[in-house]
């Protein structure tokens, strides 16, 4: 018959295993915290682009030469906006960017060299490189009608916008919000103009 043999653990390794177990517990400790400081940031993140702001994409050319492809921007979500805010609406299940040039119940028109008038009074836009009538098939002058906003885009030889019967003026339940901060690129990163 065999004896059997004292298996006391020794100091060390009871030392040893009081610091595993030490690790562990601080380990499980770390990852609980950061898996709900990424749940936190998460809903955070969710709650404020669903009421607060949107972070949005340019693609194409209608707004060069303000925004450019490839750009990020922030819009917030506002329905107050003045003459010439960039605003941001659905189309088509895409999301269009547009400066607000008229306003509910204003007469606009566009003159052939493409200057644009509110109400008799021609517009200043420094915004514009090119004054042009673009894409334009609806008859003018018009009316805007209630609760819709004339849009256009500042690349007008490109721009397909309120002068278009295919986009028309933009409803309130059609907005994103206005579009307010630049973050890419960097060497950009600001407020828009």
């Amino acid at each position: 018959m065999g004896t059997l043999k004292n298996t006391r653990p020794t100091l060390v390794q009871l030392d040893q295993e009081l610091d595993r177990r030490h690790h562990k517990k601080a380990f499980n400790r770390a990852l609980r915290g950061t898996v709900w400081t990424l749940a936190v940031v998460s809903a955070t993140a969710i709650i404020c682009a669903t009421f607060f702001f949107s972070v949005l994409q340019i693609e194409g050319s209608s707004m060069e030469p303000t925004l450019n492809e490839g750009e990020l921007m922030v819009a917030s979500r506002s329905k107050h906006f003045q003459r010439g805010d960039m605003i941001a609406f659905y189309y088509n299940n895409k999301i269009l960017l547009k400066r607000v040039m008229g306003f509910p119940g204003e007469w606009i028109d566009i003159d052939q060299n493409g200057l644009v008038y509110i109400d008799g009074q021609a517009l200043e836009e420094p915004y514009v490189q090119e004054n042009e009538l673009g894409q334009c098939d609806i008859t003018l002058p018009c009316q805007i009608s209630d609760e819709r906003w004339f849009v256009l885009g500042d690349h007008r030889a490109t721009s397909v916008d309120s002068r278009s019967k295919v986009i028309g003026t933009v409803a309130e339940e059609q907005l994103v919000g206005k579009v307010v901060f630049r973050i890419w690129p960097l060497s950009k990163l600001g407020p828009v103009n």
